[in-house]
């Protein structure tokens, strides 16, 4: 039974994701997020891909517990997976920090006034296909902010759940939490965040 208690059945699908991604752009960028133009979303995310701008946020509570979030089953690349809380593209003219506040309210419902601290912390690049559907070719800023209020009201076209899970432990315990899949530049990022190797300026080295 669905969230509203009716057994309707959901209408969005990926071909719904897909057709909606075709009618957008992305930024593509060189390996230093210099700007090279626009590029269709879907053709940066099919063939050989187009390296565009992206951008993953996560959020803690006071605790220190990190917020990830389970991507819909209608996304065409890394459906039901976990990533962080959330992650996207900004559009032409759009900051990472501008585009993050965007999507932390469209997706969960989560307004400015429920964190106060939110930084770029690390910017990358990364290549990862996944099956037979697409890639990922992004240079990924990474966000950071600590919720002064966890409440949320998710979008399930968007986000299929949340789980609250303590951030070093799934860094030095990857083996406990295999079984959620977790997004290779949530992966990325984690990683580099413990590891020492965090810098909000792009190196034009890809992991």
């Amino acid at each position: 039974m669905s969230e509203s208690g009716s057994d309707a059945p959901v209408q969005s699908t990926r071909d719904d994701e897909t057709a909606e991604n075709a009618e957008q752009d992305v930024v593509a960028v060189d390996a230093y997020d210099e700007k090279e133009g626009l590029a269709n979303r879907l053709d940066a995310h099919t063939g050989d891909g187009v390296r565009h701008r992206a951008f993953t946020c996560v959020l803690f509570d006071q605790d220190g517990n990190v917020m990830l979030a389970q991507r819909a089953a209608r996304k065409r690349l890394w459906d039901t997976h976990w990533d962080g809380t959330v992650a996207s593209h900004p559009v032409e003219g759009q900051t990472q920090k501008e585009a993050t506040r965007e999507r932390l309210e469209e997706e969960l419902g989560i307004t400015a006034d429920q964190y106060d601290d939110l930084e770029v912390t690390d910017r990358f690049e990364y290549k990862r296909y996944y099956l037979d559907e697409g890639l990922e070719w992004e240079v990924c800023a990474v966000l950071q902010a600590t919720l002064t209020d966890t409440s949320f009201d998710r979008d399930p076209d968007e986000v299929g759940g949340v789980l609250w899970a303590d951030y070093e432990d799934i860094y030095e315990n990857p083996r406990h939490y295999r079984q959620l899949r977790l997004c290779p530049w949530f992966e990325i990022a984690m990683r580099r965040d413990f590891e020492g190797d965090a810098d909000p300026v792009p190196d034009g080295t890809r992991e």
